[in-house]
């Protein structure tokens, strides 16, 4: 036999649904990334007018299905759901040169999808933080270890995929930045000993990248995007 309803009981279902939906907004428009903590229950429910029971119902419903932990005592961190379903390459018996290309070849999707949203939903503040990464990437690449330059070449991929406000692009991305970094760093580690010099294109296009993102072109964007990945895999399959 079912229990009734009560109108107290409804008010608070709707309260705790208010949260929840809320917060998955936020998820899904990534304005809350994967890794980054959620904001205290206190702020939670001085901005959405709740109880913080609400809140805290809210996000225990937000961790038994995996979006979300808590630590005793600390914030609820977002999970990158997206981390059971995100398997190796190289398990299916890919290595060396051959990984590498296929690595670049989803690279080339990837990043050509973050610079399209990052074009269509960048808020202007993270178009100037991404110009301010931008000019210190460009800075950084003059005189320093390949380890450094494949490190700013990720981050200033990595904050194009944050802005694009688009879960699937910024999940990914971090799953698959931090699990092929050293593929990448090979990749580019052997285009500097073969060419014995940071590629000219190389550059050029991360300016091109970077104009069609500021000036908010997204077709633009995402060609430049993926044509500066498949112009390092071209250069890669030269040397077979």
């Amino acid at each position: 036999m079912s229990r009734s309803v009560t109108p107290e009981n409804e008010s608070s279902h709707s309260r705790v649904a208010k949260v929840l939906s809320a917060l998955r907004r936020e998820l899904i428009q990534g304005n809350i990334l994967p890794g980054q903590s959620l904001p205290s229950q206190r702020q939670l429910a001085q901005d959405l007018q709740v109880a913080r029971g609400s809140v805290r119902e809210a996000i225990v419903l937000l961790e038994s299905e995996g979006i979300v932990s808590t630590r005793p005592g600390g914030r609820s961190q977002v999970n990158n759901v997206m981390t059971p379903y995100f398997s190796l390459a190289g398990e299916a018996g890919l290595q060396g040169v051959e990984l590498q290309l296929q690595v670049l070849e989803a690279r080339a999707v990837l990043e050509g999808e973050a610079a399209y949203y990052a074009a269509l939903r960048a808020s202007d503040a993270e178009l100037s933080k991404l110009s301010e990464e931008y000019e210190a990437m460009r800075l950084r690449s003059m005189g320093e270890s390949t380890l450094s330059k494949a490190k700013a070449d990720l981050t200033f991929h990595m904050m194009i995929a944050n802005a694009s406000h688009h879960f699937i692009v910024i999940s990914f991305s971090q799953l698959f930045y931090a699990r092929y970094f050293n593929v990448i760093h090979e990749t580019l580690s052997s285009t500097l000993r073969r060419y014995g010099r940071y590629p000219d294109g190389i550059a050029q296009q991360h300016e091109k990248i970077h104009r069609s993102i500021q000036a908010r072109l997204p077709e633009q964007a995402r060609n430049e995007a993926s044509e500066h990945i498949l112009f390092t895999r071209r250069l890669l399959e030269k040397g077979l």
